[in-house]
């Protein structure tokens, strides 16, 4: 295990603070186990003195056990430890607190639930899995705690400010009652412990005299506040991370951080991890030409200790069904090059971009792994809706399906006409006094039967143009308070979908398959997979820290990555960081797809694509 010039000059850097820049691929876990080796060996600094924190529980037990095996198996009690789990032994300390007083993920979503609904607020509507927008709702609420914010101050993006000032309110509330603390209490509540109680933080600091963090560039305000103090007065901080990998905005993290640590510690030493391990030349200049365009950024000048590799393929098809049959072939060709599924990887910026592949890969029998849960876009209300009208066409008068989407656009037709055994002809009877309420169930009848003998694809344009279901959308955005571009754009996914199918009974069973590969995907799980699962679908934040031999990156269309709400110069500098942590998890083998067409409308390719083609 030996070291680079860079890495040992960071392994044996002793007092004071120091940060390291490293880049992907660089070696940062062998070399911040070796710099652990080095203060208990070289430096005589007894092993519980030093703390190690990263950002998960896996990570934090990956470097302890790569710091054993550069110790020779010996354990030493140095503490590893996440930032949550080290501020809570902390406020446990202080405070006498214990797991009962934890709000799990499972508690706080039913009381965000429970107070939206309370505030007559119906933040999570329909939209397809209300897990998916109660963590989108918890993940603003702790970003308030993340950043140190001022709640009277705090304007939203994604809600009405006053609405969700007032949810944040009730829910600080409501928790106190209850005496619990949620996860970014542990860290905002820690802060106030230390700048309130100077000889609770002395104590901590005297323990902890040399201080090691990994993966830096993911640190948010409040995190960094605490492990400031607790490094002072000594600031025998060792900071490792790489700022053009700073993705986890969404959770208060940004490189700005980063980048004013040298201004924190004027007379830090900074050092350059800037050979790459992992990557071919080409993938490696390849990244770099797309991350050179950040501002924000400290200058790398980072080199492959591989050769020059295969080129970076940039791919355009015509369309995401042809992307994933594309996608598909690429991965069978490779399969028969002799590269195990294993060390395949396509990745996405958002799950709805994967769609098209899941279908493809289920159709084409490639066993795949997915480290998060993509929804079901069959699942979506909006795909319940129209398979509802459908299924009315085909089958006649079901009522659960007549109850779906009875005023779906608006008609005005009550439960109260759909009792019992329900015909057409009965809920006339029912409205036999009102020759207008007539008039709009022999409108529904006639469109109904207009729909009978259509592809699923005439169909749905047929209910949503003909019959005012995108009127429906308008109405259900507003009152909602959600985006109706997102529901146009879920609508239009599936309408693609019923493309090439002929009957509605077709498309059925099409999608209850998919459903049945997305719930084993689910029952399976990732951790117990990914060794031997097969080829992994993955976001481009899943990837984060991962490596594959060939690495495809679909859907590098405008729109998608940069991601279409991204407007301002930093969101968009983060989508580009994104894009550069997709493309350095290749080793050997990097494919770029981008569409011409999606649901109907011409499209763009990625402006990353344009930077990584100017040489």
């Amino acid at each position: 295990m030996s070291l680079n010039r860079a890495q040992s000059t960071a392994a044996a850097h002793k007092d004071g603070p120091c940060m390291v820049l490293a880049g992907p691929g660089s070696g940062k876990t062998l070399t911040i186990a070796k710099r652990i080796e080095y203060l208990i060996t070289k430096y005589k600094v007894r092993p519980e003195e030093i703390l190690v924190i990263t950002f998960t529980k896996y990570a934090a037990n990956e470097m302890k056990e790569r710091f054993w095996q550069v110790m020779g198996n010996v354990r030493m009690p140095v503490t590893f430890g996440t930032f949550h789990g080290i501020y809570y032994g902390i406020l446990k300390w202080a405070y006498r607190l214990n797991q009962q007083n934890l709000l799990t993920d499972e508690e706080k979503d039913a009381l965000l639930r429970q107070l939206a609904g309370q505030l007559e607020w119906d933040v999570l509507g329909e939209l397809g899995d209300e897990r998916d927008a109660l963590k989108e709702l918890a993940a603003e609420v702790g970003n308030i705690k993340n950043n140190c914010l001022d709640i009277e101050e705090y304007e939203s993006r994604r809600y009405k400010t006053s609405m969700f000032r007032e949810l944040y309110r009730l829910y600080e509330r409501e928790k106190r009652k209850l005496r619990k603390i949620d996860f970014e209490d542990m860290l905002i509540m820690c802060r106030e412990l230390f700048l309130k109680r100077p000889d609770i933080l002395k104590k901590w600091q005297e323990k902890f005299q040399y201080i090691l963090v990994d993966e830096f560039q993911d640190v948010n305000q409040a995190q960094y506040d605490v492990v400031k103090m607790l490094a002072a007065p000594k600031d025998n901080l060792f900071v490792v991370g790489d700022d053009d990998q700073s993705i986890y905005g969404f959770r208060g993290a940004k490189p700005g951080i980063m980048l004013e640590f040298m201004k924190d510690y004027p007379k830090a030493e900074q050092i350059l991890l800037e050979l790459n391990y992992r990557s071919t030349a080409h993938i490696v200049n390849g990244a770099l030409r797309v991350i050179n365009h950040n501002d924000e950024r400290y200058e790398k000048n980072l080199r492959a200790q591989k050769g020059k590799g295969e080129a970076i393929h940039v791919q355009e098809v015509y369309d995401p069904l042809a992307e994933g049959e594309y996608v598909l072939e690429m991965i069978r060709e490779y399969k028969e090059k002799g590269i195990p599924y294993e060390e395949m990887a396509v990745l996405y910026r958002t799950s709805l971009d994967a769609r098209a592949l899941t279908e493809a890969l289920a159709k084409g029998q490639i066993p795949f792994i997915m480290k998060e849960r993509i929804t079901c876009l069959y699942d979506h209300f909006i795909a319940v809706d129209l398979m509802s009208y459908l299924h009315l066409a085909r089958e006649g008068c079901e009522r659960k399906h007549l109850l779906r989407i009875a005023n779906r656009p608006k008609r005005y037709l009550s439960r109260d006409s759909m009792e019992g055994r329900v015909s057409f002809e009965s809920m006339r009877n029912f409205y036999c006094d009102k020759a207008w309420m007539i008039d709009r169930i022999d409108q529904l009848e006639w469109e109904l039967k207009m729909l009978k003998g259509q592809s699923p694809y005439a169909a749905i344009q047929y209910i949503r143009k003909g019959m005012g279901y995108d009127d429906f959308l308008k109405e259900y955005a507003v009152g909602h308070q959600v985006s109706l571009d997102d529901l146009m754009e879920t609508a239009d996914e599936i309408w693609q979908s019923a493309k090439g199918y002929r009957t509605a009974k077709e498309w059925f069973e099409h999608a209850e398959n998919y459903k049945t590969v997305l719930n084993e995907q689910k029952a399976k799980g990732w951790n117990q997979t990914k060794e031997g699962g097969g080829v992994s679908l993955l976001t481009m934040h899943g990837a984060k820290g991962l490596e594959y031999e060939l690495v495809f990156v679909i859907a590098a269309n405008e729109g998608s990555t940069p991601y279409r709400k991204a407007k301002q110069k930093e969101e968009i500098e983060e989508e580009r960081r994104m894009f550069y942590v997709g493309m350095t998890r290749a080793k050997s083998r990097l494919i770029l797809s981008y569409v011409k067409e999606k649901n109907g409308k011409a499209l763009s390719p990625s402006r990353f694509i344009e930077e990584l083609l100017l040489v």
